[in-house]
């Protein structure tokens, strides 16, 4: 048996962990870039996004009205926002054409990542509000998130961390390729 220091992999006591290192996260738990008030004026992302180019604003798809984007802190590789351009907080809001749009922009963010990952199933919604957990209350969003048989392990449940396998730039790419025709 050595006398040598036992090698550290990761911060603290030694022990039979690894350490995953997310500082990308670190962002998301203080809320940075997240909006002052809840005007278009106010720093709402979903305002800003679109005035960036493609691959800067993680932009998959652009319509007339609503765009697709890739959450910057996704649950899944390949979580998709689906956003209108116009600043509105609920759904309701929404006028017939901004509807039939937003509704085929999920049909078609449902079709891609079927294509480009062989999603097995998917999460679909919105939260409405800060009562319903809205992270952005103030611009309405839904949720597309792929989802495949075990892909909640042991690292969600026990590390409250997510392993994601691509760089959001990489997934966005792939998706706009796969991204149909209306």
């Amino acid at each position: 048996m050595s006398n040598e220091p036992e090698l550290q992999r990761g911060a603290g006591t030694p022990d039979a962990f690894e350490r995953l290192w997310t500082p990308h996260r670190m962002a998301y738990i203080k809320g940075e870039n997240k909006p002052t008030g809840s005007g278009p004026g106010d720093g709402c992302p979903f305002c800003e996004i679109p005035k960036l180019d493609d691959e800067d604003g993680l932009i998959v798809a652009r319509g007339e009205a609503v765009y697709a984007v890739l959450n910057l802190y996704p649950y899944n590789s390949g979580h998709l926002l689906i956003c209108p351009y116009r600043h509105v907080p609920d759904y309701t809001d929404l006028n017939p054409a901004e509807t039939a749009e937003f509704a085929g922009f999920t049909r078609r963010g449902l079709t891609a990542l079927r294509k480009a990952s062989g999603a097995q199933g998917f999460n679909v919604g919105m939260n409405l509000g800060d009562a319903a957990g809205a992270g952005i209350a103030a611009h309405l969003h839904q949720h597309v998130v792929p989802r495949w048989g075990g892909d909640t392990n042991f690292m969600p449940v026990v590390g409250q961390t997510k392993v994601l396998p691509q760089l959001l730039r990489d997934t966005r790419s792939l998706l706009a390729g796969c991204w149909p025709d209306a």
